[in-house]
């Protein structure tokens, strides 16, 4: 993984090992806490990208996700009085409660993710201990599912500290629990599942209302691949931007196409409960702004189920158009995208090596991703330093490149 943010091209600054960041963060914390050496265990939770399923996990659509080889990485140990106390390598402050009085959300708060997992966790189990712990991790915040992945890294250390033993899918419900309910953010399953589920070398492929899960193998014969991070140096809460908003309007569109076809209204329609005929047929009645929503809606939905069949054939150059298709939907129907993620979208879209890209995350912040080939590597990262910085100057000096390889699932280590 490279790192650069400047126009003058720095030379590149190779990015620590996971055994090194692992020793960070276990440094810091026996510096900082008086905890036992043998009590201090540690856990990854990977971030994540989603090639293809846009925007669509929401609406309870299929989606794909694979994790990356960098991770938010926690040292942590027990406490035995119910105090939770955690610092970030990241974030300024500390946060510091007792288990049997959790504080309500703050926004803007990066606490708010351990709180919500306690409070989730609490919804079933009895919490004996609490803990103390120190957060790292070296990918700018932003785009790849930090959050989901900090949350399921607490979730893992009060579950091992507390002798719980949840199934992945208990912990895709716990995230949830956590960003729904406590944080007030209206998104899906998607990064969770990815992070909890995905094998190294997999696409994993997730059907958001039924909650299947399969993992799918790169075929033996592809070309060479690589994942492309291109930090926009954009960082905003969801809550803060359109996000809420654009489920909403996704929302809205299924009621009233379910309606318009004569179809049974569920308490909470998504667009999954409109078959794509009832789309067809009824679609141009729904307000221009509507009738986008559900309009890249149904294209991702045949995007995923196309890219699934390319990525088992091999053919990373079809799989690649589709990733691109997706990143140009999310501009055009989603209307998603701030200016920096749309020219870096449009920089790596006419960049020759790039298989594909959009957008990732919510799109609304963050960072884009692509499949590359190796090869390109040079002369992808020139047309990023010439065109970005001269667009955006403000971002001049933040904007970072990463390259980065397909990983595995959060777990504990060692």
């Amino acid at each position: 993984m490279e790192f650069t943010a400047t126009t003058t091209h720095p030379p590149v600054r190779v990015a620590r090992s996971e055994a090194e960041q692992i020793e960070q963060v276990v440094a810091h914390l026996q510096q900082n806490f008086a905890v036992n050496p043998a009590d201090i265990a540690v856990v990854k939770a990977p971030l994540r990208i989603c090639p293809l399923g846009a925007h669509i996990d929401h609406q309870l659509g299929l989606v794909t996700g694979m994790t990356i080889d960098q991770s938010i990485i926690m040292a942590f140990a027990p406490t035995t009085n119910g105090l939770v106390r955690v610092e970030s390598l990241n974030f300024p402050s500390q946060v510091n409660f007792q288990l049997d009085a959790v504080p309500p959300y703050g926004k803007g708060d990066w606490g708010n993710y351990i709180r919500g997992a306690v409070l989730a966790l609490q919804r079933e189990h009895h919490l004996a201990h609490g803990l103390v712990g120190v957060v790292g991790g070296e990918m700018p915040i932003g785009g790849l599912s930090s959050s989901a992945a900090v949350t399921v890294a607490y979730l893992l250390a009060l579950e091992a500290i507390n002798r719980l033993a949840l199934s992945p899918a208990d912990n895709v419900g716990m995230v949830r629990y956590t960003e729904n309910i406590y944080i007030g953010l209206k998104n899906g399953i998607l990064d969770q599942t990815v992070i909890l589920y995905n094998e190294r070398d997999h696409l994993t492929l997730i059907d958001c209302e039924s909650f299947e899960v399969e993992r799918i193998p790169a075929p033996a014969k592809t070309d060479p691949y690589e994942i492309l991070v291109v930090y926009s140096g954009v960082t905003h809460v969801l809550v803060g931007t359109d996000y809420n908003n654009r489920v909403t309007e996704c929302r809205a569109a299924a009621e009233s196409l379910l309606g318009f076809a004569g179809e049974a209204i569920p308490a909470d329609p998504r667009l999954r409960h409109v078959r794509p005929e009832i789309f067809q047929a009824e679609g141009q009645r729904l307000p221009d702004k509507l009738h986008k929503r559900a309009t890249h809606f149904f294209g991702e939905m045949q995007r995923v189920r196309d890219g699934v069949l390319a990525w088992q054939a091999g053919d990373l150059r079809r799989f690649g158009e589709l990733v691109t298709a997706s990143g140009e939907s999310s501009i055009k129907y989603y209307e998603s995208g701030s200016p920096q993620l749309i020219t870096l979208y449009e920089i790596l879209r006419d960049a020759p090596g790039v298989y594909g890209t959009r957008f990732s995350g919510a799109g609304f912040r963050g960072c884009c991703i692509a499949l590359v080939d190796p090869a390109a590597r040079e002369s992808i990262a020139e047309a990023v330093h010439r065109r970005y910085p001269a667009a955006h100057p403000q971002e001049a000096q933040i904007y970072s490149i990463h390259y980065c390889q397909p990983d595995g699932p959060a777990q504990l280590c060692g």
